[in-house]
């Protein structure tokens, strides 16, 4: 089937020539085409370019896209939707004062999410995390990870797997999985880490590689969870089973991390809200991807990642949304964005470059997703009528999208 948009106001991060991810200087050119037309065949984008060059023939369906903007759905390459129920009840304890470590030091957090998965069946998690998945579809995201990591025991965190298999099989959406069991210390290891972590290496990376559930392993690097150390033994311990590293690092302090994943060649490292000179010059003139997590910094009221001084600095920058049920409970690429400028002094042009083409790098997709360019999957977003893309990180809290389409195909659910 081969679907014509026609009449697009502006169409929207537009590569013609190969390219993995955008840096520096690079991160404020975001080219389009305005007056412009897109084909899409089979799934796939096909043709694009001025009105003025539009076929007349030789496709099955019309959409007149007049007054509408067209652009890649949004690559989300960081997210826990994974999880069992919820924790509005620390959301509440945190404006009462308490601290996010002071309340995992209580027995919440991480320990609390995984109580709550451990004695969820397969299903009912499933039946949970399909329905995040449609809400965050629904706001525009057509590619995104999900980690493990709220299981803390083997047959929990396969459970999770199993769960983002599912969801891998039976949605549209692109998926990448990654097995992140060094999430946080279970309540019977928390004074043998070294144990907890050789339960991981021997006998949960066997069981994930024979039943092929993951692509990558991540781990906690911060103060009170896991050293470098720790997080060197374990993206050693994966890239045995063929996982490529990615690092939670930066967030409360800064320990070294990002400097192991640059050792480890890390597909991404994650968080940086912490982030010391010496951090940046690390991540000069590599292919590992700083993430950050914008939605997060807003929710805890920690610092945002420096993006002005790592994009000046001439690093890349991916944006994500880090949905999870402690720290961001919320899916929505379009506040991230929103947030990214506000908060980081990020352009709309280095904010969507960050959540599409850099985003989709971050997970491994950048051949398939996150830019308009022939033979990439036709993951969509079509706009509302709107004077320019930069009024969608102006109009925070409103949705911007009238459809979105996944593999062309447009997604009702």
């Amino acid at each position: 089937m081969t679907t014509l948009f026609k009449n697009i106001k502006e169409l929207i991060q537009v590569r013609t020539e190969p390219i993995s991810y955008v840096s520096g200087k690079a991160m404020s050119e975001l080219p389009t085409i305005k007056n412009a037309f897109l084909m899409v065949n089979n799934g796939l984008i096909s043709d694009f370019g001025s009105m003025n060059d539009c076929p007349k023939t030789g496709f099955s369906e019309v959409i007149d896209a007049t007054g509408r903007m067209i652009l890649p759905s949004w690559c989300d390459s960081h997210t826990h939707i994974v999880y069992a129920g919820n924790r509005e009840g620390e959301f509440v304890d945190r404006i009462k004062g308490l601290s996010y470590e002071a309340i995992a030091a209580n027995g919440g957090g991480i320990l609390n999410s995984a109580k709550k998965l451990q004695e969820t069946s397969e299903e009912v998690l499933y039946q949970q995390s399909k329905e995040r998945l449609e809400d965050v579809i629904q706001l525009g995201t057509g590619a995104l990870e999900i980690k493990s990591g709220y299981g803390l025991t083997v047959a929990a965190e396969l459970k999770m797997l199993r769960v983002i298999k599912r969801l891998k099989e039976n949605y549209p959406i692109a998926v990448k999985t990654t097995f992140l069991g060094a999430h946080a210390l279970p309540l019977e290891y928390k004074e043998n880490k070294e144990g907890y972590l050789k339960l991981l290496i021997d006998e949960a990376l066997p069981k994930i590689a024979e039943e092929n559930l993951a692509e990558y392993i991540d781990i906690f690097c911060e103060t009170g969870y896991f050293s470098v150390e720790d997080t060197e033994l374990m993206l050693e311990a994966g890239k045995k089973y063929g996982l490529i590293p990615k690092i939670h690092v930066n967030q409360f302090t800064a320990i070294g991390g990002v400097q192991a994943g640059v050792k480890h060649h890390a597909l991404s490292v994650d968080h940086l809200e912490v982030m010391r000179d010496e951090d940046i010059e690390a991540l000069k003139n590599t292919k590992t991807m700083p993430v950050a997590l914008p939605s997060c910094s807003y929710f805890l009221s920690i610092p945002y990642a420096p993006a002005r001084k790592m994009i000046n600095a001439g690093l890349p920058l991916a944006l994500a949304t880090d949905y999870n049920p402690g720290s961001t409970p919320s899916g929505n690429m379009n506040f991230v964005i929103s947030t990214a400028c506000i908060k980081m002094k990020m352009t709309p042009e280095e904010a969507i470059n960050a959540a599409t083409i850099n985003g989709a790098y971050a997970m491994g997709l950048d051949d398939k997703v996150g830019s308009i360019t022939k033979g990439k999957q036709a993951n969509l977003i079509l706009t509302k009528q709107i004077n320019s893309y930069g009024f969608i990180p102006y109009s925070f809290g409103t949705n911007q999208i009238e459809k979105v389409y996944l593999k062309g195909k447009e997604i009702c659910i």
